[in-house]
């Protein structure tokens, strides 16, 4: 199972759902593999928010590793699952996408509350607002091991 995760810039949502989803993968042995990438291309190559850095290692999770990227052509084609973290990235993600690539593309927050299209609210302009993504990515990625792990 190849796992994408997308929000705008790949420095805040993203990069936070790439990390909490690679401790659980490997907690679980499983042989998955999760990348992350942004809608648009402002932050090509930097590093995650420092924001989301202190969170995650808060919770024990280095993503200090990790380099923004924007969402490319070929993501739809290697990737199983494609998790937008709010309703503009689902559009944007989905206007991309090749019709039976749409299938692939869910709301990361569709995990917890089906059918509500939730957004993970961007945390980019609240300090205190990464501590609350953290705990919503938490509990999505939680629920995405449990209900794709035996397929």
């Amino acid at each position: 199972m190849k796992i994408l995760m997308v929000c705008l810039g790949n420095i805040c949502r993203s990069p936070l759902a790439e990390g909490i989803l690679k401790v659980k993968i490997k907690q679980n042995q499983l042989q998955w593999e999760v990348d992350s990438a942004g809608t648009s291309g402002w932050h090509n190559g930097a590093p995650p928010d420092k924001r989301s850095i202190q969170v995650a290692q808060k919770h024990g999770i280095d993503i200090t590793y990790q380099q923004s990227r924007k969402l490319r052509s070929i993501d739809y084609e290697e990737f199983d699952l494609i998790f937008a973290m709010d309703t503009q990235n689902y559009k944007d993600i989905l206007g991309l996408a090749r019709e039976e690539e749409k299938k692939k593309i869910k709301m990361i927050l569709n995990e917890v509350y089906p059918g509500a299209n939730k957004s993970v609210p961007d945390p980019y302009w609240d300090d205190n607002g990464f501590e609350k993504v953290y705990q919503m990515l938490d509990e999505a990625c939680d629920i995405i091991i449990e209900k794709y792990r035996h397929q």
